[in-house]
C-alpha cells in the first residue's frame, strides 16, 4: 500500500507539473483547474482510504479514488485532443490514470469479498 500511496502522490505532482506547461487562456484555465482538482483528489482520498474505520468506509473512499482518477483521465484526454504540446507527457498520465483506476477497482473487489 505504501507504493500506491507514493504513486498517487506522484500522479498529482505530475499533473500539477503538466498544468504549469499549458498555455493560459479561458478555455485551458477551466480544464487545468478541473485536472488539478481531480488529480489531487486521487492522492488525498487514497490516503483517507488507508485510514478507513471499516471495510465499508474503505470501499467508499476507494470509490472516490476511482471516480477522480477516471475524471482526471477525461481531462487529460481533452487536453490531448485540443493541445498539440506535451503529447508524450499527457499520454503517459492517461496511461497512469487508467492503471490507477484498474488497481482501485481490483482493490474494491477484494475488499467487497471480505464483507
Amino acid at each position: 500500500m505504501q507504493d500506491l500511496k507514493a504513486r498517487t502522490k506522484k500522479f498529482t505532482l505530475d499533473c500539477l507539473a503538466l498544468c504549469t506547461k499549458i498555455p493560459r487562456s479561458r478555455e485551458f484555465d477551466s480544464i487545468v483547474r478541473q485536472l488539478i482538482r481531480s488529480s489531487s483528489s486521487v492522492g488525498a482520498n487514497y490516503r483517507a482510504a488507508n485510514r478507513a474505520k471499516s471495510d465499508r468506509d474503505f470501499i467508499n473512499k476507494l470509490k472516490i479514488v476511482e471516480e477522480e482518477a477516471d475524471e482526471s483521465m477525461f481531462w487529460l484526454e481533452i487536453l490531448l485532443e485540443i493541445n498539440s504540446n506535451n503529447t508524450i507527457t499527457i499520454q503517459n498520465l492517461i496511461k497512469e490514470s487508467d492503471e490507477l483506476v484498474a488497481i482501485t477497482v481490483a482493490s474494491i473487489k477484494t475488499a467487497r469479498k471480505r464483507l
